[in-house]
């Protein structure tokens, strides 16, 4: 088992923004980033949390990622929104381009933003869940540096880019879809090998094309789609959407964060929002959503189930276990950011007196 340190969520916040303001961002911006990644950790999403404001900031610092970006809207049509993000923090930007969407959506009904010039934008929740508080259905859709690929091939082309979805729910709790289109998150790929730690068989090749149960291996090859045709085909839909239609880099030329520093990434986003209440009132849509959370929680349990969840809701029962007793980060999570705290000259993150 790897051992964790356990840390409370607003000293990974505090730890957070100080980096990022060291490294020229607006107090208001860095909160951002550093919230949407605690958020991460608290939703048990380790893969796009803390753990990447290391990489974060080394491009910061080598100017691959502008600190203040002049972002720029432009309205296509009155329901079309076309955002250039000058290469800022793709949670600056998104967030901007979500607004955008909602703002539309809210008076005509929908809201389209497409994205190019963003970055790496974190957990793609984030951006239905700022919808879902607006009282908004929305998708998010992003471009990704290549991770898998083609149906038939072996070599990275296509990117892990999720799928995001998102609707307002009733009393009981809304609909939140987060998936990455590989059979798992490449982020816990990219951990299992800075851990050394081997990887289940069938999640992805190595460079030659083999399986390969070796994480290292794998990062460096590339991760298999999950449904096998159908993962590869729906990653190719995020590209179309977030990279061709944008204007954003395209058919494999996303900047992979990690291992290409010769520019910026040029990822593409595309948002939707939608008005929950077009067809209907809004009391009747909650109760509607609450009578599809019903009948989906009564539905026959097959064999080793004690309870059927909907999209999002471990996710937030995770968040509340965390809230309550702190986020556990590895040993290997905490000492890269130990060490990005002795770079950007700021006080490393205090963990709580417990360990497990």
């Amino acid at each position: 088992m790897v051992q964790s340190v356990i840390f409370a969520d607003r000293e990974l916040l505090r730890f957070g923004e100080a980096v990022f303001t060291a490294h020229g961002l607006k107090l208001a911006d860095a909160k951002l980033v550093a919230e949407g990644l605690v958020e991460a950790d608290l939703r048990g999403l380790p893969s796009h949390g803390v753990a990447r404001i290391p990489i974060y900031a080394e491009r910061l610092r080598r100017g691959l990622v502008k600190p203040q970006p002049a972002i720029t809207v432009k309205r296509v049509t009155p329901v079309v929104a076309s955002v250039d993000g000058d290469d800022g923090m793709g949670f600056i930007v998104g967030k901007r381009a979500m607004e955008e969407a909602i703002a539309m959506a809210r008076e005509l009904g929908i809201g389209l933003a497409g994205v190019r010039r963003s970055t790496h934008y974190g957990m793609a929740a984030l951006y239905v869940l700022q919808a879902i508080e607006a009282g908004f259905i929305s998708l998010a859709f992003t471009s990704s540096s290549p991770a898998i690929p083609v149906w038939g091939g072996r070599s990275k082309f296509l990117g892990a880019a999720p799928f995001a979805a998102g609707a307002p729910g009733g009393k009981l709790g809304p609909y939140v879809l987060d998936m990455a289109m590989t059979v798992v998150a490449r982020g816990k790929i990219r951990l299992a090998a800075q851990r050394g730690d081997p990887i289940p068989e069938g999640l992805a090749l190595d460079a030659e094309g083999r399986p390969t149960t070796d994480a290292k291996k794998a990062f460096e090859g590339v991760c298999l789609p999950f449904g096998g045709h159908k993962g590869a085909a729906l990653s190719m839909l995020m590209e179309v959407l977030g990279g061709v239609l944008t204007g954003a880099a395209l058919a494999g030329e996303v900047v992979n964060p990690y291992l290409d520093f010769s520019g910026p990434q040029n990822v593409g986003h595309f948002f939707m929002a939608i008005k929950p209440d077009l067809f209907m009132p809004r009391d009747e849509y909650e109760a509607r959503m609450d009578t599809l959370v019903e009948r989906v929680k009564a539905c026959p349990r097959a064999h080793g189930f004690d309870e059927i969840l909907m999209p999002g809701e471990p996710e937030s029962r995770a968040k509340e276990e965390r809230l309550k007793r702190g986020i556990p980060l590895t040993i290997d999570i905490v000492a890269a950011l130990r060490e990005e705290a002795e770079k950007s000259r700021v006080a490393e993150p205090s963990p709580l007196d417990r360990c497990r």
